[in-house]
């Protein structure tokens, strides 16, 4: 008897190991996947891993699928044009999708200011270049890479922080043969960028409750989530930020799964 009760106990501490185990690895997925970006509050170092380790074999950029290289230069499609931000054109920026204005306002370091926002001579400041000094929660939103794709210097100069919409369709580009349409401080994309735009703020909004759409903008992304479904290559794009970034955009990560497009073994 002795002898099975031991036996029994054996079992029985292997069995609790186990299923200690198990829930501890559970507990560290859901920790690893859950919310936004918690894992890189730099900017500059986001802008690094997505131009080494995302878009190295994929350089298009986002609005007009311009090609550019490895040291950022740009190849512009032919029929490019603008007036304005030249000089800007010969080179990729990342923009932010989702504008930093847009959340960086909710923010009071970006409205009112901080007690250590001051210039050398004793300056106040406030606006983008406060919040990114003093808060980290900002720092962490300004950096997820789900939200930042390469893009024509000067197109990302004249989008600013202006929202999407959608124009009469006999409005003019405003890039000659690149259909990116700015105005009255609105601006829509072509439509091959509209599926990509829309699964951004979607899953802006889904993982940082503090920023929030309104009823009108959350309509127009759905319908272009819908409308323009994913490819491969965004697929690819969101797996690789997912080992990166260490959180899970779940817009488009279903579906992807839902269109079979997800890399096989996540061997993106």
């Amino acid at each position: 008897m002795l002898c099975l009760k031991g036996i029994f106990m054996r079992i029985s501490k292997r069995y609790i190991l186990f299923f200690g185990i198990a829930l501890l690895v559970i507990l560290v997925s859901s920790t690893l996947t859950a919310g936004g970006n918690q894992v890189n509050p730099s900017f500059q170092q986001a802008k690094k891993w997505l131009e080494a380790d995302v878009y190295y074999d994929n350089r298009y950029t986002l609005y007009c699928g311009a090609e550019f290289n490895a040291d950022k230069q740009i190849k512009l499609p032919e029929g490019f044009q603008t007036d304005k931000y030249k000089s800007r054109s010969e080179r990729i920026e990342w923009e932010h999708v989702v504008p930093a204005e847009n959340f960086g306002r909710t923010f009071s370091e970006w409205r009112d200011g901080h007690p250590d926002c001051q210039e050398l001579n004793g300056k106040a400041y406030k606006g983008r270049k406060c919040a990114e000094k003093v808060n980290t929660d900002y720092q962490f939103m300004q950096a997820d890479m789900y939200n930042l794709y390469p893009a024509i210097g000067s197109v990302n100069a004249q989008r600013s922080n202006y929202n999407f919409t959608q124009f009469q369709s006999n409005t003019p580009s405003s890039f000659g043969n690149c259909q990116m349409k700015i105005q009255d401080k609105k601006v829509e994309p072509p439509p091959q960028s509209r599926g990509v735009i829309g699964r951004t703020y979607l899953y802006f909004e889904d993982v940082y409750p503090r920023f929030k759409m309104s009823d009108s903008n959350r309509q127009l992304m759905q319908a272009w989530d819908k409308m323009y479904p994913v490819d491969s290559w965004e697929c690819q794009r969101a797996c690789r930020i997912e080992k990166i970034q260490r959180n899970q955009n779940k817009v488009v990560r279903n579906a992807c799964d839902e269109k079979g497009l997800w890399p096989k073994g996540d061997e993106c």
